[in-house]
């Protein structure tokens, strides 16, 4: 997900002729270290919050006693260090390209780094993890969809426009999806450790429908941003696969997936399905 992320905003960036490579391929270093930070904070923050045991499916490093809590403090430690390192190196090399190199714009960039990271730990681990509390649909949308997508094509431009909320929105909606399968597949589980995310606030029919909404209100802000972004036989064919995409996806969901491993295989074809758009974005854009 955070790939697909700043890939798309370095998308946007292409489509106003100021793309830049470097901080292309720093800024997704610095997205897929994030996102080995994230998924090990929350094999560590569920196996202490009781969400994960020994014999859940797919198998977790903490709570099936693979590694140590201690080792996997240790792992968070350096996969975080190596985080902020990466991302004060992208910040080095994109802020002066752009023209923004005063203390305020490094102090506000290095605050939203900081918060990403923050948000990725505090997601299940921590005394209050808010992920517990329903809040990390908002927080996907937030990271990987505003400040992901925004933040990758500002650091190549030096601007944002206004169009540019629509891929963004839709970006993340798209990744929360993503988070509604996974919770949506563990239900069960949640709901005994009293993790109330919005699946398990909803039910699974209520989840579904949440899904379905999430679903067609990016696909609308998708059609709405390629009608000016491409036209053309690029536009037709753009149009036509996010609503195949979409289409596939939902019937999926609502006439496939009727356990927990039938969700779970559903959750990494969408995780695909998401990167292999942003892919196609590109390569109508060449």
């Amino acid at each position: 997900m955070a790939l697909a992320s700043v890939l798309c905003g370095a998308l946007l960036a292409k489509l106003q002729q100021q793309h830049d490579f470097a901080v292309t391929l720093l800024c997704c270093i610095t997205a897929v270290v994030l996102q080995v930070f994230s998924n090990l904070a929350n094999d560590f923050g569920d196996a202490c919050h009781g969400a994960d045991h020994a014999d859940k499916q797919p198998r977790r490093m903490v709570a099936s006693e693979l590694i140590a809590k201690q080792t996997m403090r240790r792992a968070l430690a350096a996969v975080a260090g190596l985080c902020c390192l990466s991302g004060i190196v992208l910040l080095a090399r994109a802020l002066p390209a752009i023209g923004s190199t005063g203390a305020l714009v490094w102090l506000l960039w290095l605050g939203l780094g900081s918060a990403a990271v923050a948000a990725a730990f505090t997601y299940t681990a921590g005394a209050r993890p808010y992920g517990y509390a329903g809040w990390g649909d908002l927080a996907v949308l937030v990271f990987f969809g505003w400040l992901g997508v925004l933040g990758s094509e500002y650091l190549q431009t030096g601007m944002l426009s206004g169009w540019s909320l629509l891929p963004a929105t839709a970006l993340g909606l798209w990744c929360s999806m993503v988070l509604n399968l996974n919770n949506m597949r563990d239900i069960e589980h949640d709901q005994a450790a009293g993790k109330m995310t919005v699946a398990v606030r909803l039910g699974l029919s209520g989840a579904k429908c949440y899904h379905l909404v999430s679903a067609v209100f990016a696909a609308g802000l998708w059609l709405i941003w390629l009608a000016h972004a491409f036209n053309g036989v690029a536009y037709a064919c753009l149009n036509m696969i996010v609503v195949v995409l979409s289409g596939i996806h939902l019937y999926q969901v609502f006439h496939s997936c009727r356990s927990r491993s039938g969700l779970d295989k559903l959750l990494r074809r969408w995780s695909v399905s998401v990167l292999f758009w942003v892919v196609c974005l590109w390569l109508t854009a060449l």
